[in-house]
């Protein structure tokens, strides 16, 4: 080890230059991280694949300027080193340093860091007159020849850099070693040419011209950072994060400040930003630090609809409350992401002053328009485009950023869906190679169980299925209640790229007409799959039942192999409970006799199930669960297996039976985990809602004579088993909807993380509760199935580690916005599939632009509506009504919305379509991707071939009968699953 001086050039919080001297380690031994490496190097961890043709070095430039190129999983071999790593944590701050060393850290990506600066053979002290930016240069030259160096000439070494002074001074000093600029790398080694010129094109273009603008960098409006800092800690200044009404996205903003920076007793909620002009240039999500506005200013939130009313309301206005009210006085941090936009057409870009800089209008509303410096304008006017925020100049008052990708056409559906995705930060690109080839092959060995009667029921047709159930009788007259769960974590690996990829998705998503799986179909629909006739791995939880009064004498946890006997499905459980004459099909091959014992002894199962479920359903009533509405449809198969339409599903005991074991299987592993691991088990709690949130609904009660008890969980149950209406039953079904708008969302959260009075469930009325029956489609059944395994393992005496308190919350956080994305983006692709089916109908004439509906909330400018075929929407027309003709309000930047008119005006009369009529909602999604396959093969014929982003973005086209069960039985039960 050599000892060594490191002289720093710093900037101070006030701005001031500071020299510091620091002592500096050189050693002979650090880790390249390569897998070609013969020599002694500890390279724990991830390496770099030896089968490349070559290593990637990218100057600190390339590192600062073009990260975003950088992490395209196509490139791989990359190695960052630590000078430019300095680099982008000294220059670009702490979000995008976190976001390089979170590249580092996934083991998809193929690159490494190199402790350059600490090895002694690459170290280059700097020279004295040398500046900073040509002796970074020169210490990733460095870097890049002692690789080559040490790999003994067995992999070529390329340096990337955009500085065509290091490229003439280095490019022929050492064979093996090639010096070429970014662009030239990019046209001779990249996969997808055009994609990646594209994208650095666009980026170089932005550095240029921001470059040649002369502008402020501190905006007069916003104060120095010290006195920011100073004003948060004495009260006088709130940190908050920007929230922007997307109703009203030019008026109205909020800032929901942190209650560490909140000291005033006067301020319990959100502050006002009312008008752009005092939010000052933060953008939507930024994190922000507001100071409020005398009393006298203070204003209200509008109640209208629509921006075009409520926005000249005064504090004066009776009907607004006021509220504190302020204005944002500085920006602690950008929280800029990818924005779609919508480029204009010929006529607005030759209303531009200059044509190289088009003003775009990005789809969110809450976004302001974005200036992009493109050459190719003329080419995407009224196409949708990935951009990426770059800066806001002081002088400016649009934000500057570049384009990222083109996605298609605005208003075609692949155009419309890959939007939505993008616009809710979802991420579901193709498995890769490395992922697939991690998963097992199919294994045809035998391991029957044969003392206990396992069974499954699904929706019909269903191919994941994530849960089995069993039920025997015991010696002495006990019960035993089994919950069998496909054992996921056997195949996917904890760090696996699998569960890497697992992780990042945090869910299967949903959409109206397609799924995006979480997990490969090699998994989620054959090997972890639990279906009928064939071994599998499952995790088990086995109750022993007393008798007669049910409780519990022993449990038992642990890994089972099941092979399930039945895979039946409700319809076919629920007749057989009923004593009707069912076909069961794994009974047909059997002889009489043996087909009557088999038959008995599987119903008599079903009813000991059900006496089970009664009792367990019963407690949970007794402490206040809520029973909420959900949108339940059942599908209508032809002789081919093809859906043909969507009835509705009649409730049946049996869906409540399966139910009620899923929920009690949760609640005893969650108590398991906890108790193993009081402060890092992973649970999820409800909390209970916010008393104002539920004014509608009794609002809307009262307008029908019934009175509605919200102060608890069991008062609000008994009130709505209550309201009900002999003559129309739609009312009940409305105030559940409208009970469950109400609730809070439920959430994850690390047990540590909150105390434990909080981790209560207030929609199952619950202690304690967690999700363990649905690894297939959730990360968060798989991290409790591993806690489980840990938890057994202590018991046994066996070392266990487990995540910390702070890991496994910052794990949980992250799939609760990811399920909040899922439930954002299934939300959004329904209404575009309900905007495309009604946009070429003319209202006036097509039947299917009628619909009932009924009024559930007043606003100022018009009234809430439920449509009970196509659920609630907006309704702008101030009067009662029976009847409504809807239309599409076409907006070519943004969203399109449904317009409905009122045409008759007569009391709701609930009515139930007849066995075997198709539904609205099915037709629309038939009908809708009938005209996108239509208009998708016209193009191909035109143009010969699909355009590289129909053929990327183009999933799901044909979709199997597996997939099309699985999305209607998602889109039937996520409502009223919000909560649990």
């Amino acid at each position: 080890m050599i000892k060594t001086e490191k002289i720093l050039h710093l900037k101070s919080s006030r701005g001031r230059k500071v020299r510091v001297v620091r002592e500096h380690y050189l050693r002979e031994r650090v880790p390249c991280y390569s897998a070609l490496c013969q020599g002694d190097c500890d390279n724990e961890g991830k390496v770099l694949p030896g089968d490349l043709t070559h290593y990637v070095v990218p100057d600190v430039g390339i590192v600062l300027d073009f990260l975003e190129i950088l992490e395209f999983r196509e490139l791989q071999g990359i190695i960052f080193t630590q000078t430019a790593c300095q680099a982008v944590q000294h220059n670009k701050g702490r979000r995008q340093y976190n976001r390089l060393r979170n590249l580092l850290k996934d083991a998809r990506h193929d690159c490494v860091l190199f402790a350059n600066e600490f090895q002694e053979y690459s170290y280059c002290p700097r020279e004295k007159g040398e500046s900073q930016e040509k002796w970074q240069t020169r210490c990733v030259y460095s870097a890049a020849v002692w690789y080559y160096n040490h790999l003994a000439g067995m992999k070529n070494i390329v340096m990337v850099t955009d500085d065509s002074d290091a490229v003439a001074q280095y490019s022929s000093l050492n064979s093996g070693v090639y010096v070429i600029s970014m662009q030239e790398y990019l046209h001779n080694f990249w996969l997808d040419v055009r994609a990646a010129l594209e994208l650095y094109s666009s980026i170089a273009q932005a550095l240029q011209e921001r470059e040649g603008e002369v502008s402020e960098r501190e905006y007069s409006e916003h104060l120095p950072h010290e006195l920011l800092e100073a004003g948060i800690k004495s009260g006088r200044y709130l940190l908050g994060i920007l929230n922007v009404n997307k109703h009203r996205a030019q008026q109205e903003a909020t800032v929901t400040t942190q209650i560490s920076s909140n000291k005033s007793a006067d301020i319990s909620g959100d502050v006002l930003v009312f008008g752009s002009k005092h939010r000052n240039r933060a953008v939507y999500g930024d994190s922000v630090v507001v100071e409020l506005l005398p009393r006298g200013e203070w204003r209200g939130r509008a109640t209208a609809l629509t921006e075009t009313q409520g926005e000249e309301r005064s504090a004066e206005d009776p009907s607004s409350q006021t509220m504190p009210t302020g204005r944002v006085v500085g920006i602690l941090q950008r929280n800029w992401r990818d924005y779609v936009v919508t480029f204009p057409t010929r006529e607005a870009q030759s209303q531009s002053r200059n044509s190289q800089k088009i003003l775009t209008v990005p789809w969110d509303h809450r976004i302001p328009k974005i200036r992009i410096s493109t050459t190719q304008a003329n080419a995407l006017q009224d196409h949708r485009v990935v951009v990426r925020l770059d800066s806001w100049e002081s002088t400016s008052l649009y934000p500057n950023g570049h384009s990222v990708r083109v996605l298609g056409r605005a208003g075609e559906l692949e155009t419309e869906i890959q939007t939505i995705l993008i616009e809710n930060c979802i991420s579901v690109p193709p498995f890769s190679e490395a992922q697939l080839k991690e998963m097992p092959v199919v294994s045809p060995e035998q391991d029957l169980r044969e003392s206990h009667l396992v069974f499954s029921i699904d929706p019909a047709g269903c191919e994941d299925v994530d849960d089995t159930l069993s039920v025997r009788s015991l010696s002495g007259g006990r019960l035993e209640l089994g919950v069998h769960i496909a054992d996921v974590t056997h195949f996917v690996r904890e760090g696996s790229l699998t569960d890497l990829e697992a992780r990042a998705r945090a869910t299967t998503y949903y959409l109206a007409d397609r799924r995006y799986d979480m997990l490969p179909a090699v998994l989620s629909a054959n090997l972890c799959s639990l279906l009928g006739g064939v071994d599998r791995y499952a995790m088990s939880v086995l109750w022993e039942l007393e008798a007669d009064s049910l409780d519990v004498a022993s449990v038992w946890f642990g890994r089972t192999v099941i092979r399930s006997s039945y895979q039946l499905h409700y319809e076919l459980a629920q007749a057989l409970l009923n004593g009707e004459e069912a076909q069961v099909p794994e009974l047909n091959p059997l002889t009489p006799e043996e087909r009557d014992h088999r038959l008995t002894q599987l119903t008599q199962a079903l009813e000991t199930l059900t006496h089970v479920a009664r009792h367990l359903r019963a407690q949970r009533d007794r402490g206040g669960a809520l029973e909420l509405e959900g949108m339940e449809v059942r599908a209508q198969l032809d002789s081919e297996k093809n859906i043909t339409a969507l009835v509705p599903r009649q409730p049946l005991e049996v869906h409540e039976t399966v139910a009620e074991c899923m929920i009690y299987a949760n609640h005893w592993v969650a108590y398991k985990i906890q108790e193993a691991f009081p402060h890092q088990a992973l649970l999820r709690h409800h909390p209970p809602p916010r008393q104002e949130y539920f004014s509608q609904l009794q609002e809307s009660a009262r307008a029908h004579g019934f009175s509605i008890d919200t102060s608890s969980n069991k008062a609000l149950a008994l009130s709505l088993e209550q309201a009900v209406d002999p003559q129309d039953p739609e009312v009940n079904r409305l105030l559940r909807m409208m009970a469950t708008q109400a609730m809070s969302q439920a959430m994850y959260f690390s047990t540590g993380a909150l105390p434990a009075d909080q981790h209560y469930h207030y929609g199952l009325a619950l202690d304690r509760y967690t999700h363990f029956t649905s690894p297939i489609r959730r990360y968060a059944d798989i991290l409790v199935h591993r806690l489980l395994m840990k938890a057994l393992e202590q018991e046994a005496g066996l070392g266990i580690a487990t995540a910390s308190n702070r890991e496994l919350e910052e794990t949980a956080q992250h799939i609760n916005n990811k399920n909040r994305a899922a439930q954002r983006v299934q939300k959004l692709s329904t209404e575009l599939f309900q905007c495309l089916f009604f946009r070429d109908r003319d209202p006036q004439t097509d039947p299917s632009c009628v619909s009932d509906a009924v009024i559930y909330g007043i606003r100022d400018n018009g009234v809430l509506v439920f449509i009970p075929h196509l659920r609630a929407f907006s309704f702008f027309h101030p009067s009662p009504l029976s009847q409504v003709r809807i239309s599409v309000l076409s907006n070519r930047c943004h969203a399109d919305s449904l317009l409905l008119q009122l045409i008759r005006n007569l009391p709701h009369e609930s009515q139930s379509p007849a066995p075997g009529q198709s539904q609205p909602k099915v037709q629309l999604v038939q009908e809708v991707r009938r005209q996108a396959e239509e208009a998708s093969q016209q193009k191909a014929s035109l143009k010969g071939r699909l355009s590289r982003e129909e053929r990327q973005f183009c999933q799901s086209k044909q979709p199997n009968l597996y997939s099309l069960l699985e999305e209607i039985r998602e889109l039937a039960l996520m409502d009223s699953q919000n909560y649990l």
